[in-house]
């Protein structure tokens, strides 16, 4: 028996218009035929701060935004995962990793890219680690080791501050963007 997609059919790309609709104060995509609204919403991003011992795991990025900066395993999350499940495939995905979701460390805003970024601590489970498609290369760099100046984004240097914050810390709260940074400048994971 075949299985049923629960997912809506997407509408033909021609039927829809950009207005505001009726009882709304922004603009929208409304379908022309049916007045159906296909509201667009941010992006949930999904990560980790890596750690094996004393050593954080870092990406080498083979793809734009930032090629050939150094981040976290991170990216979009997937329609029928958690956010957890998506931090795992991420970090399997950009350093065949195989990781364990210790908490979440930060929830970050980046309003400029309608992104949504959750950021988890993590132990990884072994230290074999190879580049996925979109690393060109990953390592584990203690501390001191970072390349800071080659940090791709941010959000990611925000990140690797707050687990070096939270280490030892069982009452570390979940952390967020720090004062006056709205991200408006990132160009995004």
């Amino acid at each position: 028996m075949a299985e049923i997609d629960p997912r809506p059919a997407e509408p033909a790309a021609g039927s829809f218009e950009r207005r505001v609709p009726a009882g709304d104060n922004r603009s929208r995509l409304v379908c022309r035929d049916c007045g159906f609204i296909a509201y667009e919403n941010p992006k949930i991003v999904v990560g980790s701060v890596c750690r094996w011992q004393d050593r954080i795991l870092l990406c080498r990025r083979a793809i734009n935004p930032r090629r050939g900066f150094w981040t976290l395993p991170a990216g979009y999350m997937e329609l029928h995962e958690t956010s957890a499940d998506g931090a795992k495939r991420e970090a399997w995905e950009e350093a065949q990793a195989s990781i364990e979701i210790e908490r979440l460390l930060a929830v970050y805003n980046i309003p400029r890219l309608s992104q949504v970024q959750l950021i988890y601590g993590a132990r990884l489970l072994s230290p074999a680690i190879a580049a996925g498609p979109e690393s060109a290369e990953v390592g584990l760099f203690a501390w001191e080791d970072i390349p800071w100046h080659e940090i791709a984004f941010p959000s990611a240097r925000w990140a690797l501050e707050h687990h070096r914050s939270a280490a030892g810390r069982a009452d570390y709260p979940v952390q967020g963007n720090p004062p006056g940074e709205l991200g408006n400048y990132e160009p995004g994971l």
